[in-house]
């Protein structure tokens, strides 16, 4: 049996997860804590003590349901400050010996030899294909022999100031952080079918604060971004459009919300308490769905555009995969195929057993994603060199700055 622990630090929630798998590989769900994040904006830290708070919080409610003590966890990653790019790594062979994992470790370690900025580290490097001695589209090169081995990698890098906070707050609650998986690949693991990743699909995961995208062409990661867009930018729009407090706006956004206006009856009305001393006003439905649609609309439109700029938007034969919180608005479905002109499906973890009452939602396909990828034999094909490597440079630095933090 194998233990298995996801920390997904959100912009709207942190949720820790406790899985554990059984002799026939089923995850089973034993350990969960959910609480309202807190020191987090756009998926960045912007107070430590606050988001360490948050963390401790949720880390306790896995404990207490689960009856473990959590030390080490996957750990979810965000925000603008990721960023991606691709290298081609080539390495020599002996002809006579078959290729093995450390012959692959060599071809990646000379892709990852890229110009990285200062202040940035590397978290991903992720294989998008290999060529063997000028046979390209090779997935799996073990086993074969050559004298030329060459990979294709996607790699993914992060802000290492944002590494940085992000590690002093989840090691402030006493948890190492094994390894930091961006929020869209964690997402993929939980959501999207071997089907769609082999045809070509853009994942859209779609959080509180940012919108996380991976495009999955020939079963592999050949692109990743994030949007600084999320659903608190449509919340805010509505507390603006409807001058409503915040809280009352996100309340309504959940329980009133449409993202397709003309879905919406005109005469629907309902009564809120906005800013100011007038007492109840009457608000019409549809003018609310009408603020939700320009937003959503003009995220949608983000995503076909990094898809465009990636110029793999011929190659996306699945269409959009869309999940996280925002994804539960009625009628996205529907405007997102308006917009896209591909097919478009709102995606929830599915094959789940034990605490799972609430994770069958959209909202969380990254805490879940998390104790998929933790399942995943990796190695094979993805050299997991983003968590023990980085977890091991990362203490580095931290005891240079943080002198009592490992103490």
């Amino acid at each position: 049996m194998q233990t298995i622990v996801g920390i997904d630090l959100g912009t709207t929630k942190v949720c820790t997860l406790v899985g554990e798998t059984d002799d026939r590989g089923e995850l089973q769900v034993v350990g969960v804590g959910v609480v309202p994040s807190k020191g987090m904006r756009k998926g960045i830290i912007v107070n430590v003590q606050q988001a360490a708070d948050a963390i401790a919080e949720s880390v306790e409610k896995a404990e207490r349901t689960s009856g473990y003590k959590i030390t080490r966890a996957n750990v979810s990653l965000a925000g603008e400050h990721i960023s991606s790019t691709n290298s081609v790594g080539v390495v020599a062979v002996g002809g006579d010996e078959a290729i093995t994992s450390e012959d692959v470790d060599r071809a990646l370690d000379s892709a990852r030899a890229v110009s990285i900025p200062h202040g940035r580290e590397i978290i991903h490097i992720i294989p998008r294909g290999f060529t063997v001695d000028g046979q390209d589209g090779v997935r799996s090169p073990l086993g074969m022999h050559a004298f030329r081995l060459e990979v294709e990698a996607h790699i993914v890098t992060a802000s290492l100031t944002a590494l940085l906070n992000l590690s002093k707050c989840v090691e402030a609650v006493g948890v190492q952080a094994d390894e930091l998986v961006l929020n869209s690949i964690a997402s993929g693991e939980a959501v999207l079918t071997d089907t769609e990743k082999e045809m070509g699909v853009i994942l859209a995961d779609i959080g509180g604060g940012t919108t996380d995208l991976a495009l999955y062409i020939e079963g592999m990661i050949w692109h990743t971004k994030v949007l600084p867009v999320g659903g608190n930018h449509v919340t805010n729009d509505v507390a603006i459009g409807l001058r409503l407090p915040f809280n009352v706006a996100e309340k309504v956004k959940i329980e009133r919300g449409h993202a397709l206006a003309r879905d919406v009856e005109a005469s629907t009305a309902f009564n809120l308490q906005p800013f100011g001393d007038q007492g109840t006003v009457s608000i019409v439905r549809q003018d609310l769905a009408q603020v939700i649609e320009a937003r959503m609309d003009e995220l949608l439109n983000l995503i076909l555009q990094e898809a465009r700029r990636s110029g793999y938007d011929g190659l996306l034969a699945a269409g959009l995969v869309i999940c996280g919180g925002a994804a539960q608005l009625p009628g996205l479905s529907a405007l997102a195929q308006d917009v896209m002109d591909m097919p478009v499906r709102v995606a929830r973890p599915q094959n789940l057993h034990g605490l799972v009452d609430a994770l069958h939602s959209p909202a969380f396909a990254t805490s879940v994603g998390l104790l998929r990828w933790g399942m995943q034999e990796h190695a094979s094909l993805i050299p997991r060199r983003g968590g023990g490597e980085w977890g091991r440079r990362i203490k580095s630095f931290i005891r240079a700055l943080f002198p009592d933090s490992t103490e």
